[in-house]
């Protein structure tokens, strides 16, 4: 089986954090996204993976090479131009040869992929899609289906007297090659408004798999920071092998701890972090490679990525720190904050409401205050 992930979107609702790298190449807990998202396919025996890019796809190209340092072959398509879910796949068409799943780089999920293709092949579909349900439809597009499985129709955005169903397209499909017929080249066209609406319309087999199993879309500032808290807590099966959880505590090469600092876990410390005297930090947290945590500074459901300098009593709450970002004596960061790469916070700033600063901004000390 083949996989393609499309991972071509610009990440606009995450930005300021995707201003300088690709959605899928954030960091969770320390790793790239997207390693996460291999890992989880070739798990399940997933080998070749074609990656469908468009923003930034340099960044993802380096890093990843041809995929054999991560167990997978990889391929790589890059979009001239935004195609859309259904127009991302249609342009990598060169590369199926059978029926294939396809995955929204955005998300991770503990779907058991096995037992999906089962179902789909048991009842002979051309497309399946996962479904998942959520506790408010009205966000998303909720999909009917009949006992056995087949979709009757769609929603999408539905109103409060609409829904009839909690479940809504969670992002994974399989899909037999001659779907691919039913999509334009060369064309911005989507799967959820154009392609299996369409299939629903001439009556092919489209059939909907249900799973209640873990699952997140890492879209938003404030499901990045969840996913650290779910990663970190166990709730990702199987990540639970790899990644410390519950009240662990682990440290990359030459990381520093002075005596009289304080870590509870579960918190990830990438190499060469130094924690300072007095220096507090409560899991679940996640500190980049060759961070400084300052003396009697706290660090409370935080993530920091690579090479944050914090001074002396600053506090960092459910927030997140960008590459080379400072942050000086005595400031306050909490309330889903987000600090970009570059950025440097002055001495007693307090940033929360969610705020969000630039790349490489300045603040003076003394500026902002909620």
């Amino acid at each position: 089986m083949k996989a393609v992930i499309l991972v071509g979107g610009e990440g606009t609702r995450l930005r300021p954090l995707t201003v300088k790298a690709p959605k899928p190449m954030l960091p969770v807990v320390n790793r790239p996204f997207l390693e996460l998202v291999i890992s989880y396919l070739r798990r399940h025996g997933i080998q070749d993976v074609i990656l469908s890019m468009g923003y930034r796809s340099e960044v993802i190209e380096e890093y990843f090479g041809d995929g054999q340092r991560f167990g997978v072959n990889l391929a790589y398509v890059v979009e001239s131009s935004p195609l859309g879910t259904a127009g991302g796949v249609k342009n990598v068409e060169k590369y199926i040869d059978g029926t294939f799943f396809v995955f929204n780089g955005d998300i991770l999920t503990d779907l058991d992929l096995g037992a999906m293709l089962q179902f789909h092949r048991e009842r002979g579909a051309c497309a399946t899609l996962a479904l998942t349900p959520v506790d408010d439809p009205t966000a998303y597009g909720l999909v009917e289906t009949d006992p056995d499985g087949r979709v009757r129709r769609f929603v999408e955005k539905p109103r409060p007297d609409q829904i009839t169903t909690n479940l809504i397209n969670a992002g994974t499909y399989i899909l037999e090659p001659e779907i691919l017929e039913h999509i334009p080249p060369d064309t911005y066209y989507m799967f959820e408004r154009g392609v299996f609406p369409s299939l629903l319309d001439r009556g092919s087999p489209l059939f909907g798999y249900p799973s209640d199993c873990y699952w997140i879309d890492i879209g938003t500032p404030a499901r990045y920071i969840a996913v650290h808290r779910d990663v970190l807590s166990g709730r990702v099966e199987h990540l639970r092998e790899s990644i410390p959880i519950g009240t662990a505590v682990t440290a990359g090469a030459g990381t520093r701890i002075d005596p009289g600092a304080t870590i509870n876990g579960p918190v990830v410390l990438g190499e060469g972090v130094q924690i300072e005297a007095g220096a507090r930090v409560r899991g679940p947290a996640v500190i980049g490679d060759g961070c400084r945590i300052g003396p009697e500074s706290e660090v409370d459901g935080a993530i920091l990525w690579r090479q944050v300098r914090l001074g002396a009593r600053v506090v960092l709450r459910e927030c997140v720190i960008g590459n080379n970002a400072t942050v000086d004596d005595d400031s306050v960061i909490s309330g889903g904050a987000i600090v970009s790469d570059g950025c440097r916070i002055g001495c007693r700033n307090h940033l929360d409401r969610a705020v969000r600063i630039w790349p490489d901004a300045s603040i003076a000390p003394n500026t902002i205050s909620f």
